[in-house]
């Protein structure tokens, strides 16, 4: 059988590529994507070249005025822009905010690698096997100085198998076929996040460096773009399941583990947007939720690829439970934020539409059969 995915907020599963910005140049509300072989082709041919090299090796950005034609006539592809506000926006952002992370792609176009899939799956089917009383004994152990650094590790294994006898090898799933890069454009994104001012909690967004930006200047704000699939755009791939791999993992039970996994997720969510007066989110979110209580038995909605921040990486997504925040707290990534006493994670990536804050990025709908 097959699987479809289907976008529901703008999406990005990154191959760990970015585009320069020496290797692109922003025209006409789009990103010129420049060829550089055709480009080094036909500037050896003449005197330009040595002169073409100098401007990149001392350019932070490729000055349009002198080199505009290229983006005009050596452009491999072009990405459009969310919208015609991110130019301006572009052109006040130093050069390390204008790396564009670039999604997935093979030799025949843009695909969803099928671990980026399975893993989202696996980190809600573990959740699904974990309760409150596995963090109650991890706790005892860290304070009594007896828990060891591969504690995460073991419980993982308790739950799902060891490598040889893991739980999801019952469940192959390929990569999906490549999809039209008309699908695709350039999203800007900011960070919202929460802070702790006289002993209130306030939020802003991050700032460029480590300030923070009040909600009514978010045009001083740190803004990033990146290639993302956008709402609608659908990948469809092959879905197997093994009958000699003993194990209950299926369809059915990954989705039904997914929703509810993603469900706890969008709650927080939805507080967190819901505190920073993000009504355009919080929308969002909640037909995100929606979407869940309409799901048939093989489908779920679930997060994939960049932007999913804190949730996409744990198998318990309670960051509330007291436990839990006493083994973060121990965490020097997480120190910091646990011992302020702010909500935890207490950063969001938000996607912008139309220039208003709108999503948070990489929710989709899964659908099996």
């Amino acid at each position: 059988m097959n699987y479809r995915v289907t976008v529901l907020t703008p999406t990005l599963v990154g191959s760990g590529e970015a585009l320069s910005p020496i290797d692109y140049m922003v025209w006409r509300d789009q990103v010129n994507v420049l060829d550089q072989s055709r480009i080094f082709k036909l500037l050896a041919r003449g005197p330009r070249l040595d002169n073409y090299l100098a401007q990149i090796r001392r350019a932070d950005r490729l000055d349009f005025a002198s080199w505009g034609g290229f983006a005009q006539n050596f452009a491999g592809r072009r990405i459009a822009f969310e919208h015609s506000s991110a130019v301006a926006h572009w052109n006040r952002m130093p050069v390390d905010h204008l790396f564009i992370p670039e999604f997935t792609t093979n030799a025949t176009g843009p695909y969803l690698p099928a671990s980026a899939l399975k893993g989202a799956l696996r980190t809600a089917f573990l959740a699904s096997r974990w309760q409150a009383k596995h963090m109650e004994g991890l706790a005892a152990k860290f304070e009594e100085g007896t828990l060891r650094r591969t504690a995460a590790e073991d419980l993982e294994r308790q739950s799902l198998g060891n490598p040889g006898h893991d739980l999801m090898r019952a469940v192959a799933v390929a990569d999906s076929g490549a999809v039209s890069r008309e699908r695709f454009q350039v999203y800007v994104w900011r960070t919202a996040k929460l802070d702790n001012r006289g002993g209130k909690i306030a939020w802003g967004w991050k700032g460029v460096g480590r300030s923070t930006v009040e909600p009514n200047r978010m045009g001083d704000a740190s803004t990033r773009f990146a290639e993302m699939a956008a709402p609608g755009t659908e990948f469809t791939g092959r879905w197997d399941e093994l009958a000699r791999v003993k194990s209950n993992a299926n369809a059915r039970t990954l989705c039904a583990a997914a929703n509810a996994y993603s469900m706890t997720a969008l709650t927080l969510h939805e507080k967190f947007a819901s505190a920073c007066g993000l009504a355009g989110v919080v929308a969002s979110v909640r037909k995100l939720k929606e979407a869940i209580a309409g799901a048939g038995a093989t489908e779920c909605v679930l997060n994939l690829g960049w932007g999913g921040g804190f949730f996409g990486k744990t198998g318990w997504p309670h960051p509330e439970d007291a436990n839990y925040r006493k083994l973060l707290g121990a965490l020097p990534p997480y120190s910091r934020t646990i011992a302020s006493g702010l909500p935890f994670p207490k950063t969001r990536r938000i996607v912008f539409l139309n220039d208003q804050p709108a999503a948070l990025a990489g929710w989709v709908r899964l659908s099996v059969g």
